[in-house]
């Protein structure tokens, strides 16, 4: 190490997160479905075998530590790129390296950061290494992998599923923080209002507790209390990516279909709050006004396409109202599904090979040789005749009902 290392290094100050950080896998906790005894992730993990996986999970829940810890409990290298810097240059670097670890015996572990930022380019260029063993790959992504991931990329590695921690697991990792501040520095109280404000707004992210925990206790004299925090906290962003633009877009739809209008408005303010398109809203309106209402109350598309028009000419902010509007009356109309049952039917009849010409009687008979082969002979006018049956389905299919009256 030179002087200018050593100068850069005395000089860093080093965030509560990076220190706290678990250095064992026995230290790292919150992720009881992943981490409890026996679970397959332990069970595998513990039987020295290493294996390529992808975490998924929000910020601050531990995955990057967690491929750390995995890592160190196998003693193999760990390379970690990040996608935001990184691409095909720094992987064919890491593949010498790799090259080099094996030669000395050791495994190496490539770790991408953030791989939804890396193009369908970048991971193919991990596949043929990852295929034949040179290293073992572990991602990490806040977003879902079905969506960002290649198909290939996922074949080969576990996708595993981490959640936002909960209340007690953040409130010892705040703990903590304040044990360790207060063994190195000065001592000072958290209240118990202050505690709970800072687990309230971190919303599972331990990185984010943490940061409170260290920035509230640097901002007060011996009490860190409520009001500080606050101050210093402010507003929480708001998170939504495009994996939960699907999800509060899915449980807004199945709460207008369960006629649940209290939370199909409360999907509605996340996702407007969240700064969706309110046209994508409007649409899923529709969708759910002609799928789930139909005709049981016909005025629920009237009052959706209604909606669509005046988002189109107000914007937001007061676009909130007619979608607001039309979000209610969608909720708690009659619903029906026949329509919908009735097309997807009729086209799953057609595409499992009930496809069949209409009977000659009703095809297009305006032109000079249309009646040399029978087409729109014996057809009955239905006004002329209103009362007189006439077949209108196929032959083969005469019989067939796609609405049941």
């Amino acid at each position: 190490m030179d002087l200018f290392e050593q100068l850069e290094n005395s000089n860093k100050q080093v965030p509560l997160a990076q220190i706290m950080r678990p250095k064992t896998l026995e230290e790292y906790f919150g992720q009881y479905d992943v981490m409890r005894e026996n679970s397959p992730f332990l069970r595998l993990l513990k039987s020295k075998r290493l294996f390529s996986f992808i975490l998924w999970g929000p910020p601050g829940c531990g995955k990057t530590t967690l491929a750390r810890l995995v890592a160190k409990y196998h003693s193999a290298s760990f390379v970690e790129l990040s996608a935001v810097n990184s691409g095909v240059k720094e992987i064919k670097e890491t593949v010498l390296f790799a090259k080099e670890q094996l030669r000395q015996g050791i495994k190496t572990i490539v770790f991408i950061d953030e791989i939804h930022r890396f193009s369908k380019t970048q991971q193919d260029a991990l596949l043929p290494h990852v295929e034949e063993g040179l290293f073992y790959f572990m991602g990490s992504t806040t977003e879902n992998p079905s969506f960002h991931a290649i198909p290939a990329l996922i074949s080969r590695a576990q996708v595993i599923v981490l959640k936002a921690l909960d209340y007690e697991a953040l409130k010892k990792i705040a703990l903590r923080g304040l044990e360790y501040l207060n063994k190195n520095y000065s001592n000072k109280t958290l209240d118990d209002d202050a505690l709970g404000a800072i687990i309230e707004l971190s919303r599972g992210d331990a990185r984010f507790c943490l940061n409170a925990i260290e920035n509230s206790y640097f901002a007060s004299s011996d009490r860190i209390t409520k009001e500080t925090v606050e101050n210093l906290l402010q507003k929480n962003s708001i998170r939504y990516s495009i994996d939960l633009h699907y999800d509060y877009a899915s449980a807004y739809q199945k709460s207008l279909r369960g006629s649940d209008a209290n939370a199909a408005i409360y999907y509605l303010a996340k996702m407007l709050v969240s700064g969706e398109d309110p046209r994508f809203i409007a649409r899923r309106l529709i969708v759910c006004a002609s799928e789930d209402v139909g005709n049981a109350d016909f005025r629920a598309i009237l009052v959706a396409e209604a909606a669509l028009r005046a988002v189109e000419h107000l914007g937001m902010p007061e676009a909130r109202i007619p979608l607001a509007q039309a979000t209610e009356f969608v909720a708690r109309a009659k619903k029906s599904n026949r329509a919908i049952m009735a097309i997807d039917n009729a086209m799953k009849d057609i595409q499992n090979g009930l496809d069949y010409l209409p009977p000659k009687h009703l095809r297009d008979a305006h032109y000079k040789d249309a009646k040399k082969y029978g087409f729109g002979v014996d057809y009955v006018y239905t006004h002329d005749n209103p009362d007189y049956i006439q077949q209108f389905m196929p032959d083969e299919i005469k019989d067939k009902k796609y609405f049941d009256f």
